[in-house]
């Protein structure tokens, strides 16, 4: 397998892309104005301990407090060893104090109105190991599956770990000898001391250590010895990888090249990607399509053969897009970063050896995968459960933001809705006024449904009210607004007036045909309603017409030529 990560650098905003085969698996994006916070180490007060959810809060100097567990609470080293169930049986309130001071790192990105997870335990993570300097522990990557490598290796880690500090060692370090772990190992050391000084001598809340910035963390966590080419972009980049890859692996110096000619990622598709991953629904090559929903409780993701039809039998249709499709939803899961909970509906299948060789072709291609992911089988209904590990924001929140005026539903009132709600609000308000007229400002589509066909459901309403109701169709409204007030005196009612004059010349968009007269068509100004004579047959079409006669409730206009 072809195997290549792309570095896209500019001003605002640092892209990688991951590369198999030359389709893109994985997208990481880092701005300037919202770095990754996961891997950061801070000094924090606890704010609060709250007894009933075994957990705390605590100010990292954050906007939202950050949220600590008892699990993550640090044990004293004494009782940690493996028969100890100190993380199980201690109470928050025996080993966290308000406004005591904590060392902690977030584990969790703060995602939506949850602030960030931390944890007491550390881990600093190296080219080959990871340090965890508060447990006195070994483990071995389970990538490494080498049962007498793995032996080897703890011997090594045995030998080069601190004293009561744990190691664990990474996959890349399969095969590496003893010199190389002392290295990373006495690398890693001095790097915790540093910690350790600040921290101590730091203000409170305060950074004491900053992860690594995207390209560097590509370096230490992908870039490995099964990755072809590191192509990047920045001739600045491009030469302090140089210089990182010459101290770090210099082996792999000759597979990093600079592209400085196209854009980096419209060249090989990922930005196309990018565009896709935007959409909910992503397309098979078979015809089938998956639908993707992401809420805050899980990711629903739906299986359909969309517009394949297969060539022998229904069952076999339905496997070829299944399997096609479990492909798909692991590099999906890759490529937008989904984690937590996700429910995966395949088409039915009532064969058992299908349902079997759909999960194991899932469980393949998730192996694939760095972030721990766990295949669960299948539920009473049929439903594949899934769960992945959940560290950084999705791709999908990076990107985008809740909608300002659905906020985040996805859908809006409709217009129905909004002319109901509106007739109510008009309905009470000429109940509680004494003024003559009232004024309704809404949005055109709106403000037709409100005045109706031929004015008929404004006569209704001001007959009801006894009121002179003015409607009037704002553009720059959206579409759930009301803005409804009465009007006291003749000259305010004169100055709102209707929003055309006879022979204005105007061009006018024909919506629908008229009610009654075949041969008309039926236009909007904002709301107020045009007739257009003969224009029946060019519905759609935006034309150019003067305005003939001037109602109440409506206006007639005729087309014209405006070259002439």
């Amino acid at each position: 397998m072809l195997r290549e990560i792309l570095v896209n650098v500019r001003e605002e905003e640092t892209r990688v892309g991951l590369m198999e085969d030359k389709v893109v698996v994985e997208i990481y994006i880092e701005r300037s104005l919202n770095q990754r916070l996961v891997g950061n180490i801070y000094k924090g007060k606890v704010e609060n301990v709250l007894p009933g959810m075994q957990a705390a809060f605590v100010d990292i100097g954050l906007e939202k407090n950050a949220f600590l567990f008892v699990e993550d609470v640090l044990p004293p080293r004494s009782t940690f060893d493996e028969d100890s169930t100190a993380g199980v049986t201690t109470n928050i309130m025996d080993v966290l104090k308000e406004g005591q001071e904590v060392l902690v790192q977030i584990a969790k990105e703060p995602i939506g109105s949850k602030g960030a997870r931390v944890t007491t335990h550390i881990t600093l993570p190296g080219r080959y190991l990871v340090l965890m300097p508060t447990v006195d522990y070994i483990g071995v990557s389970r990538r490494i599956e080498d049962e007498s490598e793995r032996d080897r290796l703890k011997e090594v880690a045995e030998r080069v770990k601190p004293a009561n500090m744990g190691l664990i060692i990474r996959t890349i370090a399969e095969g590496l000898s003893e010199e190389e772990f002392q290295q990373d190992a006495s690398l890693l050391t001095r790097l915790w001391k540093k910690i350790q000084n600040r921290a101590f001598h730091g203000p409170v809340p305060n950074l004491v250590h900053k992860d690594l910035e995207l390209v560097q963390r590509i370096l230490r966590d992908l870039f490995t010895e099964d990755i072809d080419n590191l192509i990047i972009d920045s001739r600045y980049e491009y030469e302090k990888v140089l210089e990182l890859m010459e101290l770090t692996s210099p082996d792999l110096k000759s597979r990093v090249a600079l592209y400085e000619q196209d854009n980096l990622f419209e060249k090989y598709g990922v930005d196309e990607e990018i565009e896709k991953i935007l959409k909910p629904r992503v397309w098979l090559k078979c015809g089938g399509y998956l639908v993707i929903d992401q809420t805050e409780a899980l990711t629903a993701i739906d299986v359909n053969t969309g517009k394949y039809v297969g060539s022998t039998n229904l069952a076999d249709t339905v496997l070829k897009t299944n399997l096609e499709a479990s492909i798909e939803i692991a590099r999906q899961l890759r490529l937008r970063n989904i984690g937590g909970i996700i429910i995966i509906d395949f088409i039915d299948m009532p064969n058992h050896t299908h349902q079997n060789q759909i999960l194991h072709q899932l469980e393949e291609e998730t192996k694939k995968d760095k972030t721990k992911t766990n295949i669960l089988g299948l539920t009473q209904l049929g439903l594949v459960e899934v769960t992945r590990k959940k560290v950084r924001q999705g791709l999908e929140n990076v990107l985008l933001k809740a909608c300002p005026y659905c906020e985040g539903r996805g859908k809006v009132l409709s217009e129905e809705t909004i002319s109901i709600r509106a007739k109510n609000e008009i309905l009470k308000l000429a109940l509680h006024t004494s003024a003559e007229a009232i004024l309704v400002e809404v949005h055109p589509s709106v403000a037709s449904l409100l005045i109706g066909s031929g004015g008929a459901n404004l006569r209704e309403m001001e007959s009801r009210t006894r009121k002179h109701i003015l409607i009037r169709g704002c553009e720059h409204y959206h579409q759930e607004v009301i803005n409804i007030r009465a009007l006291h005196s003749q000259s305010e009612i004169d100055a709102i007036g209707v929003p055309v004059r006879p022979g204005q010349i105007m061009e006018v968009k024909v919506d629908e045909p008229h009610a009654t007269n075949v041969y008309d068509g039926i236009g909007r100004v904002n709301g107020f309603i045009v007739d257009i004579e003969g224009a029946s047959a060019l519905i759609g079409d935006t034309v150019p017409v003067e305005i003939t006669k001037v109602y109440r409730t409506y206006c007639k206009a005729k087309m014209v030529d405006v070259g002439k």
